[in-house]
């Protein structure tokens, strides 16, 4: 293994494995730290997906310190540390609370932060991040039912999470090259900073950015700071050949389960139901007891093999606002997770074998009641989804999807490069 990478989310891992892949890097990801019967086999890189984005600081701590631990045991060369490209956050963590652990465990005193990705339309600018062409908290991120972002400066929402200097390395030092940037980061550390927020706006620049980070043990980061790794491996002749991913050779019935209330979600919702048969999953409904899973089942069941089925959990933001201030974020958020676990365990006894998952926590609640372990990546369908297929147990297609990713037509598109 070359690159050991610690993902805190699902589709975030998918994403990160995705770029890598891209960039011929032979990829599988883990759900979780791999157990002693999970057999992954030779690979140039391994993402260990976690769900630490939104656990209490010290559970996100101990679950990246044991994935830590297991990708030094098999000889990673470098370790990255993987979060949403929309920083998501608390003030309390966990992106500086777990980079400070890894950086201790490593025994190292600096790394950069860099969650940039322009092909999904997030950059970095003066240190602070925007969407598109909004800062992060115009963006719709400051709805988030999570981990609302409320503040663009990457600074200052790092600062809040860590007693260690947060410095930056601007886009004018950046878009000199990596020599230049090499020479920042030597600057600030000479300055006590521990922690380095790195402007990005096009993916040359994180490609620079990369080669410039080929010696840090530790790189924190979205998915796009991947894309100069493998140039590095590769000149320094450690990864010789240009992996070539396959589509899963899957055949079966296809649905997609989407239970992100991200904006770009409920538009790939509401365009693909003007198509597909669709369910909406009330949180009202399984709150109040009513049989949910069940019912969602026969409704497929009845619907046919042919057609692919739609099944949707996510509300605009009021409405969410509305079930949390009912039952309280946490358990809001737990019951509609279980519920769609179960939902997609009876549609693969049903025979649905290819299936599209939107947003991240729900992509957890999936692969967890499916009882998937580790994934092979495959090629891509937008930027920073892939398609991937399970290891081991029944034959099963995955697209785990973060919420705001891919194009209105998302759903359509990935499950006809199926057929």
């Amino acid at each position: 293994m070359l690159l050991g990478c610690i993902a805190d989310d699902f589709t975030g891992a998918t994403d990160l494995a995705n770029t890598l892949v891209k960039g011929g890097m032979n990829t599988i990801q883990s759900i979780g730290v791999p157990g002693p019967h999970v057999e992954l086999g030779e690979t140039d890189a391994v993402v260990i997906a976690l769900k630490s984005r939104t656990n209490p600081a010290a559970e996100a701590i101990a679950d990246s310190l044991d994935a830590l631990a297991w990708l030094r045991a098999r000889g990673a060369k470098q370790i990255l540390f993987k979060y949403c490209s929309t920083f998501d956050s608390t003030d309390a963590g966990n992106i500086g609370p777990v980079a400070d652990a890894l950086l201790d465990a490593l025994h190292e005193d600096f790394t950069i932060a860099c969650p940039a990705f322009p092909a999904t339309g997030r950059s970095i600018y003066k240190g602070y991040l925007f969407v598109g062409d909004v800062l992060l908290n115009e963006s719709g991120m400051e709805n988030h039912p999570l981990n609302p972002m409320t503040d663009a400066s990457l600074v200052r929402v790092l600062a809040r999470q860590t007693t260690h200097e947060v410095g930056l390395v601007e886009l004018a030092t950046v878009q000199k090259g990596a020599d230049a940037i090499r020479a920042r980061f030597d600057a600030l550390k000479q300055q006590g900073v521990r922690h380095a927020i790195v402007d990005a706006v096009h993916d040359a620049d994180l490609i620079e950015i990369g080669h410039a980070a080929k010696n840090l043990a530790l790189i924190t980061g979205g998915s796009g700071i991947a894309m100069g790794l493998p140039d590095n491996f590769r000149n320094d002749g450690f990864l010789m050949d240009q992996f070539q991913p396959a589509l899963p050779g899957i055949k079966g019935r296809s649905a997609v389960i989407a239970g992100s209330c991200s904006k770009m979600t409920r538009a790939q919702i509401g365009h693909t139901r003007r198509s597909w048969p669709s369910y909406n999953v009330d949180p009202w409904d399984i709150a109040s007891g009513m049989d949910v899973v069940p019912r969602v089942l026969a409704w497929a069941e009845s619907e046919g093999a042919d057609t692919p089925v739609l099944v949707y959990s996510s509300a605009d933001p009021d409405e969410v606002k509305a079930v949390q201030q009912e039952f309280g974020r946490d358990k809001a958020g737990a019951m509609v997770e279980e519920t769609m676990g179960e939902i997609a365990s009876g549609l693969l006894e049903m025979g649905v074998n290819r299936l599209v998952v939107a947003g991240g926590e729900t992509s957890g609640a999936v692969v967890k009641a499916l009882g998937v372990h580790a994934l092979r990546i495959g090629p891509e369908i937008d930027p920073g989804v892939p398609w991937t297929e399970a290891i081991g147990g029944v034959p099963l297609a995955l697209a785990l999807k973060s919420g705001n990713f891919g194009a209105e037509d998302f759903f359509e598109k990935s499950l006809g490069m199926l057929s």
